[in-house]
């Protein structure tokens, strides 16, 4: 997901590190923060591969600083991961969001609509933070207040994104 942030990111601009790492944080760093010892070294797989360059620019200060910005090959490559994001991409929640924050970069709508769709089909699954008996146990029937919470909390958010969904996919197909 972070190669997938730097990707999403530089395809909107050409950003330094301090100014990626910023974005990054974000818009999953409560939930996953980003360290300079896997940001960087993720800026320098990229690199390698040929999917950003860096030039260097003279910093407000002393010391110049790395301007990144994304090639033509990691503008496909962006296209491609958010084309066909992995299942895990799709059923985890924040991972999803990630996908979903740079999905408009990917020019096809029906391919758009397509990634919509499957996460729709994950949410229409029935499912649960715990199970009795191999079946999903509701919020009507988990066994205290705190697991009630957890999962009326889990449906009311997952009723808002399946309507949201509906209306997305419907906008992009329609």
């Amino acid at each position: 997901m972070l190669e997938l942030s730097i990707l999403g990111f530089l395809h909107e601009e050409p950003l330094h590190g301090y100014e990626l790492k910023a974005r990054i944080q974000g818009l999953s760093g409560h939930i996953r923060p980003v360290s300079d010892g896997a940001l960087y070294p993720a800026i320098t797989r990229l690199v390698k591969a040929g999917l950003i360059e860096q030039r260097t620019e003279p910093g407000s200060g002393a010391a110049p600083r790395r301007i990144l910005s994304l090639t033509d090959a990691g503008r496909a490559d962006l296209h491609a991961r958010l084309r066909h994001p992995k299942d895990v991409e799709i059923t985890d929640g924040q991972r999803f969001f990630t996908v979903l924050s740079f999905l408009r970069h990917l020019p096809d709508r029906a391919e758009q609509a397509a990634v919509l769709r499957r996460r729709q089909a994950f949410l229409d699954t029935p499912a649960s933070f715990f199970y009795r008996d191999g079946e999903p146990v509701r919020a009507e029937q988990a066994p205290d207040l705190f697991r009630q919470g957890m999962l009326r909390i889990a449906r009311a958010t997952g009723t808002e994104e399946k309507k949201w969904l509906a209306e997305a996919i419907g906008s992009l197909e329609g």
